[in-house]
């Protein structure tokens, strides 16, 4: 696992978005999992900024959600996949055809998790996985002692993440309860993950996923079993880093050649 420390926010937008662009020019159809939320837009804006200078074609790859409400109205502007849609792929110049995601209004919301799985391993895998983290720790919404082989399913959000999440709503009341994500064994399955994370409310979580022992109740911990993993962080969210100088030593050192 490799732990960049960055100065702000929009430094590590642009760097993780400089990654996507070498992987993208390697292999143009690649699928890239997105995550939501306020603290992937610098990836999206630097990608989307790139886009429309021409120094970066697009056109051909493809899009998966990591995770999606559970009974939110086809097309509710708060609903995962019109985000995507309204932050990722519109921007990208993409299509819906150039998308995946779960289906969070299904009837049966078991079976649509476990065909997501399947559409996920049938589309190739996941080349690079974007994936944020919460104050607890979660990733995806794989919440505090989630299995470390979950698979797709149906999730109970905590009260904490439904707060979190409620600056989105116009109330607490409208934030669902449930979701439909990843499972921490399906996102160690994509071959290299990258974790965000920028903030002084996100330092103790990045503190005890990096530096902490493997655990459930810390999910992202499992990106310690993950053989290409890279967690950048800004100077906010690296504050409770023991080892950041080791951490910054070893980036200021990396050969050029090895990327990201």
């Amino acid at each position: 696992m490799e732990i960049v420390i960055v100065p702000d926010a929009a430094a590590g937008g642009e760097l993780i978005a400089a990654a996507i662009a070498d992987l993208l020019s390697a292999k143009p159809d690649a699928l890239l999992g997105v995550a939501t939320g306020s603290t992937p837009l610098p990836i999206y804006q630097a990608l989307a900024a790139r886009v429309q200078a021409a120094t970066l074609d697009a056109s051909r790859a493809r899009i998966c959600q990591l995770d999606e409400y559970v009974g939110l109205p086809a097309g509710h502007p708060e609903s995962y996949r019109s985000v995507v849609l309204r932050e990722v792929v519109e921007p990208l110049g993409l299509t819906e055809e150039s998308f995946l995601g779960p289906d969070g209004n299904a009837q049966d919301i078991a079976a649509a998790a476990i065909a997501y799985d399947r559409a996920l391993a049938e589309a190739g895998g996941v080349d690079l996985q974007l994936l944020g983290i919460g104050t607890d720790g979660h990733i995806g919404f794989n919440e505090p002692c989630s299995s470390l082989a979950s698979r797709t399913r149906i999730k109970t959000l905590t009260r904490q993440t439904r707060e979190d999440n409620a600056r989105f709503f116009d109330s607490l009341d409208e934030v669902p309860h449930h979701v439909i994500t990843q499972g921490i064994g399906t996102i160690l399955e994509a071959r290299h993950l990258v974790l965000l994370a920028t903030g002084e409310a996100k330092a103790e979580a990045v503190a005890l996923a990096l530096e902490g022992p493997l655990s459930a109740a810390v999910p992202a911990s499992a990106l310690q079993l993950h053989p290409h993993a890279t967690v950048v962080v800004d100077e906010a969210a690296a504050a409770g880093l023991k080892l950041a100088d080791y951490f910054r030593d070893t980036y200021a050192a990396k050969p050029a050649w090895q990327g990201l």
